[in-house]
């Protein structure tokens, strides 16, 4: 059956929707109105991007709907998040909708969201609830581009959402109730595996994860390309090295912390993992050598335990949260904000 907006237990108005930036392109204040449209507010939070990106977000910021957060520099997207769901729970919202600045939402994307939240039966343990994405590369949720997607179900269907390990950042919907209690997304991370790590914690503590059987936002995962050798067909992300390093030294420290195999096995299959992406990194992208140094530095910081920002010139001023939050700029549209 569908639902009415007064019998869901959350309308788009009582939700703030987080958008961190960093560098973005000409086409995100159309996107950001998508989402002006259907959320009670918008808080952008960028990371350092240039003056004319930075010109181009206060102009985005005259609408009344969209606050603006600047800061100094780049702080990682876990601290980023983090800022923007303080100043949601400021202005008095109870719910986060998180997104990246490269995702287009679906015109009834916080319907959707809400009516999941309406068919869910045990609320006070819900963690967040994840969105289905159509990749505008044609890779759905992990699969290969070209690979087979499932059938989506109507709206109207009672088999909404389906329990899930994981979900991405984007497209999250988080009650902040379970969100405070869950704790903030972490920010030694920087950037990779924070989704991740925060849906392993909230598990860890009894909450769920789940996510929308339907895709309701469009969504790409780095820059996929696929390459065909004789019958078989193999994509790859070529990240940057820079985020190939946080991938290996993060995916690392989840194995330690939440692997269940024998004590120190971890280091081995980290190591194999890394060992694999830098076998596909030689084979089908550019920068190679970068990249592979860039994922057994990682690895090895992962072992180590040495965490932040890969620049240390960062990390000299992200490791006081109080310092870089006092440092954060705020434009606002609101009247009397």
């Amino acid at each position: 059956m569908n639902e009415g907006a007064s019998d869901l237990p959350i309308q788009g108005a009582d939700v703030c929707a987080v958008v961190v930036t960093y560098h973005p392109d000409a086409g995100l204040p159309n996107r950001l109105s998508s989402v002006s449209a259907q959320a009670g507010a918008v808080v952008v939070v960028d990371n350092g991007s240039a003056d004319a990106e930075r010109s181009m977000l206060r102009e985005a910021a005259s609408d009344p709907k969209i606050e603006l957060l600047l800061n100094p520099e780049n702080l990682g997207l876990a601290r980023a998040i983090n800022i923007g769901i303080q100043r949601a729970a400021a202005l008095g919202y109870s719910w986060v909708l998180l997104l990246d600045q490269d995702t287009l939402v679906d015109p009834r994307m916080l319907h959707t969201l809400s009516a999941i939240v309406a068919s869910f039966p045990d609320r006070e343990r819900l963690a967040l609830v994840g969105s289905n994405f159509r990749d505008s590369n044609e890779r759905a949720n992990g699969r290969a581009p070209g690979a087979a997607a499932r059938q989506s179900p109507d709206e109207t269907s009672d088999d909404r959402w389906e329990d899930v390990d994981c979900v991405i950042t984007s497209g999250t919907l988080l009650p902040l109730a379970a969100h405070f209690a869950i704790g903030p997304f972490r920010e030694e991370f920087f950037i990779d595996y924070v989704d991740e790590e925060y849906c392993l914690r909230a598990r860890a503590k009894g909450y769920r994860v789940i996510r929308s059987r339907k895709q309701i936002m469009l969504h790409t995962i780095g820059a996929p390309t696929v390459h065909k050798t004789l019958w078989i067909r193999k994509w790859t992300s070529n990240h940057t090295p820079d985020r190939r390093y946080y991938i290996a030294r993060n995916n690392t420290v989840l194995l330690h912390e939440y692997g269940n195999g024998r004590a120190g096995m971890w280091i081995f299959k980290s190591f194999g993992r890394s060992l694999r992406l830098c076998k596909r990194i030689a084979l089908y992208e550019r920068t190679k050598t970068r990249k592979i140094a860039a994922v057994m530095q990682g690895w090895w910081d992962g072992v180590r335990g040495n965490m932040g920002p890969r620049n240390p010139l960062q990390g000299a001023s992200a490791a006081s949260a109080a310092s870089a939050a006092a440092a954060t700029s705020f434009v606002s549209g609101r009247h009397g904000s």
